[in-house]
């Protein structure tokens, strides 16, 4: 049976601390989360970063279990990966594009929530930059020394999931207060949602291994 081994208190806390200022600088998820809460209200974008850390927890088991080692060791599996996640914001930033006007004022009824959660884990789960990031970030604070390597990754990516959560969730509160004073124009929020969506795909479409 593997030794479960959880990290040392000093790292715990700098990591804490380390992954706080990470996650208050907004990325790819977070531009994903305020579009959809903005879009489409608070409960949507909270929907949205629950689906959204649900790839994350993906992304920490993988690398706890060195799938995220394999990704990158293997071009074909990054490229796969990479233009899969790429070809989905794509996809869901043309529908954005091409949707019909609908009037001007916001229609009450907005996307389910499970449907918002499920699109958020599969753009989060089809992000290999993910995988890098867990793959390089989180053996920094590791003591391999220690034993439980692998005890010690899922712990600190559980921390980094539950710090997530809150920030991002901080994040589609604010965007969905904001939102609600501009949905009143829907085409014009539909239409700047759409062009993040394919910007960020293509930004992913070219994300490199290294």
């Amino acid at each position: 049976m593997l030794p479960v081994v959880f990290p040392d208190s000093n790292a715990l806390w700098l990591f804490g601390l380390a992954a706080l200022a990470l996650l208050a600088i907004p990325g790819p998820a977070v531009l994903f989360i305020v579009t959809q809460s903005a879009e489409q209200g608070r409960k949507v974008g909270l929907a949205s970063v629950a689906g959204v850390h649900l790839g994350t927890l993906a992304h920490v088991a993988a690398a706890s279990a060195g799938l995220s080692a394999l990704i990158v060791a293997s071009p074909l599996a990054f490229d796969v990966v990479k233009y899969a996640g790429a070809a989905y914001l794509v996809y869901l930033g043309i529908r954005k594009l091409l949707a019909r006007d609908p009037g001007g004022e916001v229609r009450s009824e907005s996307e389910p929530l499970r449907r918002a959660f499920w699109r958020g884990a599969i753009v989060n789960l089809l992000n290999p930059k993910t995988a890098l990031f867990f793959l390089a970030f989180l053996p920094q604070f590791v003591e391999a020394s220690r034993g439980g390597v692998w005890s010690q990754a899922l712990v600190l990516g559980f921390v980094f999931v539950g710090l997530g959560l809150v920030s991002d969730s901080l994040y589609a509160l604010a965007a969905g207060t904001v939102g609600g004073l501009i949905r009143r124009k829907r085409r014009l929020v539909s239409y700047g949602s759409g062009i993040v969506y394919v910007t960020l795909g293509a930004a992913a479409a070219f994300a490199k291994r290294a």
